[in-house]
């Protein structure tokens, strides 16, 4: 479930300090960018979100290299920079946000399990980049996962 009140907390943030963001997102498939427009208003800080899921689209969308994603892989802290990174300078906003990860419940691997997800944030000045691993099903990773986003952001700001 979605935290509201962290949601209204960032959503003020983002307006007050009339910052502008967009979103890149992978195991997300667009929940970051649906909840940060669920407040009336968003459009005060609101730019796009992209979902690249393919790392076609990753390449091509957000200037993701194909090095970093065939050295480190889609999930990886690398390609959660180059996303957030990429989709700040292409949307030419204050913060460009990312997500990439493995909702489950397939896709997982030893070394790269189900949950494990990075979220980035990058601005023109910082970039901050964590990484969890959740232990729920297919909707509450993505969940979790855009909680954690918003947290970040949420101090980022």
């Amino acid at each position: 479930m979605i935290d509201e009140q962290l949601l209204k907390k960032t959503s003020n943030k983002l307006k007050k300090k009339h910052l502008s963001i967009a979103t890149a997102e992978s195991c997300t498939g667009g929940l970051l960018a649906h909840t940060l427009t669920n407040i009336s208003g968003s459009s005060e800080y609101f730019d796009r979100g992209v979902i690249s899921y393919s790392n076609q689209s990753k390449i091509n969308l957000l200037e993701v290299t194909e090095n970093t994603l065939k050295k480190y892989g889609a999930v990886s802290e690398q390609t959660a920079r180059e996303m957030a990174i990429g989709i700040k300078e292409k949307a030419n906003v204050d913060i460009g946000i990312s997500t990439t990860g493995i909702a489950g419940p397939t896709g997982g691997t030893k070394e790269k399990p189900v949950g494990l997800v990075y979220i980035g944030i990058a601005d023109s000045k910082n970039i901050k980049i964590n990484k969890f691993v959740f232990k729920g099903n297919r909707l509450q990773n993505k969940e979790n996962t855009c909680n954690e986003a918003l947290k970040m952001l949420l101090k980022f700001i």
